[in-house]
């Protein structure tokens, strides 16, 4: 779609080559790209991206303090299970499942917030969800703004030199981005701030919002188990913020087919399946981009899902509505109706007054 092809601001190296081919800029002009973008005194519409890495700089010395003063086995595994499960999930969780592709409802704007702030608020919404939908719509194709063929470097700063939104948006445009954000509660700038800060989120109120966030865990931490537990946590979350981001690179097959026969049936991109990033985070990639809207993607009887048990829980004591589960159509598409019967006839299930529609197509096509 058109505003998909445009929503992105284009980095200065292209989408494309002279021939229609993926631009695969040499490192160093990533790199140039990348602190460019973060230059907030060249323009202050950097703002967004350059809180996203600042953000990180400032967890690094809790991550130091951590292993150089109050270092013990104990606190490893709790930065190992915070950093890897609970931070991993959370983002699969929020960002992936909800913020995106909308795979589920919740039943108020209270269990929205609870859901959003189960952790340290690290990763803007507006610069994982905006450029999620156009990575599924250009998956491994030009214009996916962390095409694994382009390199480590070209996936892991995507988010500063390919993610952000377009800033010269037409107020159609830019309303169509509202529109996919506007179920994540994420209040955003009206059109004329939109010209003046270049983003969707408003620099003063996720500023604020981020703040108050590290203020609450932090506290949280320290009361439960003092300075060394606090410093533990955010430092893992910081390192965690830092090796996301070589996710897609991975999750791609590096830039290579790296799909199996009987593992990763989706064949339309590169995606694969992934055991650790599936156990830790619920993240099975392929059967994930086969099925972008299920509120579950670990599918076969191993593929733990974490982030969906979390969702199956809400949904039990009613703090979520309504979801897609597309287990039964997995089955159903992969290995034939019979079995999919045998496993489950009620796998597929829609609970709440209404079924809703939330396939990124539709959502897309809703906010143009």
């Amino acid at each position: 779609m058109a505003f998909l092809n445009n929503v992105l601001q284009p980095p200065s190296y292209g989408w494309t080559d002279a021939n229609g081919e993926l631009a695969k800029p040499t490192p160093k002009q990533i790199i140039k790209e990348f602190f460019s973008r973060l230059n907030v005194f060249k323009d202050k519409k950097n703002w967004l991206s350059f809180m996203s890495w600042m953000m990180v700089v400032v967890l690094a010395p809790f991550l130091f303090i951590f292993l150089f003063k109050y270092f013990s086995i104990k606190l490893l595994i709790a930065a190992f299970v915070y950093s890897m499960i609970i931070m991993g999930t959370h983002g699969t969780i929020w960002h992936h499942r909800y913020c995106t592709h909308g795979a589920y409802q919740f039943k108020n704007n209270f269990w929205r917030f609870f859901t959003q702030n189960l952790t340290l608020k690290i990763i803007p919404e507006e610069i994982y969800a905006i450029s999620h939908h156009v990575h599924h719509a250009l998956s491994d194709q030009p214009g996916d703004p962390y095409n694994a063929q382009g390199g480590f470097l070209y996936c892991f700063l995507a988010d500063v030199t390919h993610q952000p939104i377009n800033r010269n948006m037409s107020e159609k445009d830019y309303n169509c981005c509202v529109k996919l954000m506007k179920h994540t509660g994420v209040q955003v700038n009206t059109y004329a701030q939109y010209q003046k800060y270049g983003t969707l989120a408003n620099p003063l109120k996720t500023i604020v919002s981020v703040i108050l966030s590290w203020g609450f865990w932090f506290t949280a931490f320290y009361l439960i188990g003092g300075m060394g537990l606090a410093c533990a946590l955010f430092g893992a979350a910081g390192f965690w913020a830092v090796g996301v981001r070589t996710f897609n690179y991975e999750g791609h097959g590096k830039g290579e087919d790296k799909r199996r026969d009987g593992v990763d049936f989706n064949r339309d991109d590169m995606s694969i399946n992934q055991v650790w990033p599936g156990i830790v985070a619920g993240e099975w990639h392929n059967n994930h981009h086969a099925y972008p809207n299920s509120a579950r993607s670990g599918f076969k009887p191993w593929q733990v899902d974490s982030a969906w048990y979390y969702i199956k829980f809400m949904s039990m004591i009613g703090a979520v509505s309504s979801y897609r589960d597309s287990k039964a159509q997995f089955y159903s598409d992969h290995y034939g109706i019979h079995k999919a019967n045998k496993i489950n006839s009620h796998a597929v299930v829609i609970e709440g007054v209404e079924a809703f529609e939330m396939q990124d197509k539709v959502l897309v096509a809703e906010a143009v």
